[in-house]
């Protein structure tokens, strides 16, 4: 089996979307067109917005129904990550809050795929 190396999310205006994801992360797209953009988080893995208008096959679904997770390390870059992406703008869906993993807040893109940034809970 060939290794996974991105995401692709579908979303009604590429450009758009890449505009909110380059204020988000704080790095400009290693491709870009009127229909497709493509960001390499730090990771490696490769996320790639696709205007679903040319996808085929087409979409079946809107955006929100799975998330996109990004693990930090402790539950104070949770905060910090949390007032930064407020102060840029993110629609925040649930703010920091404590769960049984660990630390955690949801924000929403344009589209209203989930980016649910987290740190797991340290081991006693």
């Amino acid at each position: 089996m060939t290794a996974s190396n991105s995401i692709l999310l579908y979303v009604n205006d590429a450009p758009a979307s890449a505009r909110f994801y380059t204020k988000l992360l704080g790095k400009e797209p290693v491709e870009a067109s009127e229909t497709f953009a493509m960001f390499i988080l730090p990771s490696g893995l490769g996320l790639g917005l696709w205007g679903k208008a040319g996808v085929e096959p087409a979409p079946a679904v809107p955006g929100g129904g799975c998330e996109i997770g990004f693990k930090v390390a402790t539950s104070s870059e949770i905060d910090a990550t949390h007032a930064d992406w407020q102060a840029k703008g993110a629609n925040i869906v649930m703010a920091p809050t404590d769960l049984d993993f660990g630390r955690s807040f949801v924000a929403a893109d344009p589209d209203g795929h989930r980016l649910r940034v987290y740190s797991m809970a340290e081991e006693v």
